[in-house]
C-alpha cells in the first residue's frame, strides 16, 4: 500500500521535473528536423504542429491548475503523467503523418498539465523557503534540458525509433514517481470555500502585471529558439557553433545557480527578479552590434547570467502574492504565460524581420521587456510593498 505523506519530498519533487523537461527537450528540437527532412512537410507545417502543440500545452497549464485545486493534486498529476507516456508509446510504433502530429499535440497537453502540477506541489512545501523550492526546480529544469539537447543529436543517428524509446523511459520514470510519491495529503477547494480565498486587488493586479512580464520575457527568450539561428547563419556562422551557445547556457546554470542562489538569498525578491531580468534584456540589445561568433558567445553569457538572477525568483513571487489562495490556479496563471510567450514569439520574430529588420526586432523586444519591469515594479512600490 502506498504511503499517504502531507507534503512531497523536495529531492524527488526535483527528480520528477528533471525528467519531464529531459522528456520535452527530447521533442522540441526533433520535431521541425524529423517533420522536414523525414517526413517531407514544409516548414510552415512544422512551424503550425508546434504552435498547436503550444497552445495545447497552455490549455494544459490552465486544466492542470484547475483539477489541482478543485479536484486532486495527486490524479491530476498522474493524468499529466499519463497523458503524456500513453502519446509517446504510441509514437513507438507510428510516428508517420499526420499521427506524428496529432500525438505531439497530446504530448504538449500532458505536459502542461504535468508543468503545473510540479511548479503547484513545490508551493505546498513548508520544510523549505519558497526561494529555496522555486530554485531547485530551476536547476533541475535546466539539467533536463541539457540531458535532453545534448542526446538527441546522438540518438538520432541510431533512428527516429531509439530516440521515442529513450523518450518514454523518461516518461516511464516519471509517471512511477507520480504515483509513489506524489499521493500528498492536500485540501482540495470545495467551490462552496473559494469566496474566502478571495484576493487583495493590490495582489492580483501584481500577479496579471507580473505574468505580462514573463510573457514579454518568454517571447523574446523564443527568438533564439527560432530566428537567431537563421540570423547567425546568413552571418555565416556555422550551425553547430548556434547550437554550442546553448550547450554553454546549460551548463552555466547547472553550474553557476547554486552560487546565485547563495549570493541573492537575502536580496529583496522583486530587487533580484528587476535586476537579472533588466541584464536579460540588455543581452538583446547587444544582439543589434553582434556580427561575430566571439560576440555572439559574450551576449550569451550576459544572457545566461540574468536568466540565473531573475528566473528562478518568478514562480516563487507569484506564490508569495497568492498568499493563502490555491497554488493550482496561479501556478497556472504563470506558466500559460511562458506558454503564450514561447507561442507568440516566433510569429513576431517572423513578421518583424520579414517587414522590417533584425535590429527592428532586437531593439522592439528591448524595450518591452524594459517597460515591463518599470510596470511591474511601479505597481510593486506604488502598492506600499504590501503585495511581495
Amino acid at each position: 500500500m502506498i504511503k499517504v505523506r502531507h507534503e512531497i519530498r523536495l529531492p524527488m519533487l526535483f527528480l520528477a521535473t528533471l525528467l519531464l523537461n529531459a522528456g520535452a527537450a527530447f521533442m522540441w528540437p526533433l520535431t521541425t528536423i524529423y517533420m522536414n527532412k523525414m517526413l517531407h512537410k514544409s516548414l510552415t507545417t512544422a512551424g503550425m504542429t508546434l504552435l498547436i502543440m503550444s497552445l495545447m500545452m497552455m490549455v494544459g497549464n490552465y486544466v492542470g491548475g484547475r483539477l489541482f485545486d478543485h479536484w486532486s493534486p495527486y490524479k491530476t498529476g498522474l493524468l499529466g503523467a499519463g497523458l503524456s507516456l500513453t502519446a509517446m508509446i504510441a509514437l513507438i510504433f507510428s510516428h508517420g503523418w499526420p499521427m506524428f502530429g496529432i500525438l505531439l499535440v497530446i504530448v504538449g497537453f500532458g505536459d502542461g498539465i504535468s508543468l503545473t502540477v510540479s511548479n503547484s506541489f513545490g508551493a505546498t512545501i513548508k520544510h523549505h523557503t519558497t526561494r529555496q523550492v522555486f530554485n531547485a526546480l530551476y536547476i533541475a529544469l535546466n539539467v533536463g534540458v541539457v540531458i535532453g539537447t545534448l542526446l538527441v543529436g546522438y540518438l538520432l543517428a541510431l533512428g527516429i525509433t531509439v530516440v521515442f524509446i529513450v523518450t518514454t523511459a523518461c516518461y516511464v520514470a516519471l509517471f512511477l514517481i507520480m504515483v509513489t510519491e506524489f499521493r500528498i495529503d492536500l485540501p482540495v477547494v470545495k467551490r462552496s470555500d473559494r469566496q474566502k480565498y478571495h484576493l487583495a486587488k493590490p495582489n492580483l493586479h501584481q500577479i496579471w502585471i507580473l505574468c505580462g512580464m514573463v510573457f514579454t520575457i518568454y517571447a523574446s527568450y523564443s527568438l533564439w529558439e527560432s530566428v537567431l539561428s537563421v540570423h547567425m547563419t546568413n552571418l555565416h556562422i556555422a550551425f553547430h557553433d548556434y547550437s554550442l551557445l546553448w550547450t554553454l547556457n546549460g551548463l552555466m546554470i547547472v553550474i553557476g545557480q547554486p552560487i546565485m542562489n547563495r549570493l541573492f538569498t537575502h536580496r529583496s525578491l522583486p530587487g533580484q527578479i528587476a535586476g537579472g531580468t533588466l541584464l536579460f534584456a540588455s543581452s538583446f540589445f547587444l544582439l543589434t552590434f553582434a556580427s561575430q561568433y566571439w560576440t555572439f558567445v559574450v551576449i550569451m553569457i550576459v544572457l545566461t547570467i540574468g536568466e540565473m538572477i531573475g528566473f528562478p525568483g518568478l514562480p516563487a513571487w507569484v506564490d508569495s502574492l497568492s498568499l493563502d489562495a490555491p497554488k493550482g490556479e496561479f501556478q497556472g496563471l504563470y506558466n500559460i504565460s511562458i506558454s503564450l510567450g514561447r507561442a507568440v514569439g516566433p510569429l513576431f520574430g517572423g513578421l518583424m524581420i520579414d517587414y522590417f529588420s533584425y535590429q527592428s526586432l532586437f531593439l522592439t523586444v528591448t524595450i518591452a521587456m524594459v517597460l515591463m519591469v518599470a510596470w511591474t515594479i511601479g505597481h510593486y512600490l506604488k502598492s506600499g510593498r504590501t503585495s511581495a
